[in-house]
């Protein structure tokens, strides 16, 4: 696959947030976005992708696009998951460079412009690698692991792919859309085809309201994912498995015959 021109210059931009049961953080998010891209005075729209909430999100969202034309609310019937969120985010956004951020406020809204500065470079992808994070032992590793993963597979070196703020340039989108709405992890194939991928460090804060909706089960999933979506080792090792099995069947036979 060729690789995403680049062109200087963020434009128009759109920031896309995934929520899922964050009522109790919205109003503090929506409040700190706008303050932020106020005083960058950037031409922006807010695409909130409501996955399925049941405690009232979805009515608080679209108060806030009813009071704020730069908002944008899509709602699902039920819950789907982040990643059906985000793509849904991307199909709506009309930025030329997209931001995606979590609504629980561990990445601070604030940091946006450290992407869209690196992003002005001439980076088509600029991921952001969480300092001093505040998260539990688990989940430190969990990241590790993806992280050592997801580097050999598409051989981009990044220290944080689990980080939710991100910029990407619309034409890797574009490709995202076309090529790769099947898979299940977007870091990885966003980093995959783009030909110039940044990191910047950015801040991490303790999570104020609500639960995390990270689980071991589902890192294990996303392992499992990667390695069958860019690897033929599962494929290779089945084989293998079958060609031993096919040879202990066989001398088995004759040696009952």
């Amino acid at each position: 696959m060729a690789s995403v021109a680049s062109s200087g210059g963020a434009g128009f931009v759109s920031i896309v947030v995934p929520v899922y049961n964050e009522k109790s953080s919205l109003n503090e998010l929506m409040g700190r976005l706008a303050k932020v891209l106020g005083a960058a005075a950037m031409a922006h729209e807010i695409i909130f992708v409501d996955d399925g909430s049941r405690d009232g999100s979805a009515d608080l969202l679209r108060e806030f696009a009813s009071a704020n034309d730069n908002v944008r609310v899509i709602t699902f019937c039920r819950n789907f998951g982040q990643h059906a969120a985000v793509m849904a985010g991307f199909r709506a956004a009309k930025g030329d460079v997209i931001v995606t951020l979590d609504s629980d406020l561990q990445n601070p809204p604030e940091e946006i412009p450290k992407l869209l500065s690196k992003i002005d470079e001439g980076y088509e992808v600029v991921s952001g690698r969480r300092e001093g994070r505040r998260d539990s032992l688990y989940r430190k590793a969990g990241s590790f692991m993806m992280n050592i993963i997801i580097s050999r597979l598409t051989g981009v070196k990044l220290n944080d792919y689990g980080c939710m703020l991100r910029a990407y340039r619309k034409q890797v989108i574009g490709y995202l859309l076309q090529y790769g709405e099947k898979s299940v992890y977007i870091p990885a194939f966003t980093s995959w085809i783009s030909a110039s991928t940044a990191e910047v460090y950015v801040s991490h804060e303790h999570r104020k309201h609500g639960k995390s909706k990270y689980s071991m089960m589902r890192f294990l999933r996303q392992a499992f994912d990667l390695i069958t979506a860019y690897t033929l080792m599962p494929i290779q090792l089945i084989s293998i498995v079958g060609a031993v099995c096919a040879v202990a069947g066989l001398l088995l036979a004759c040696y009952l015959i």
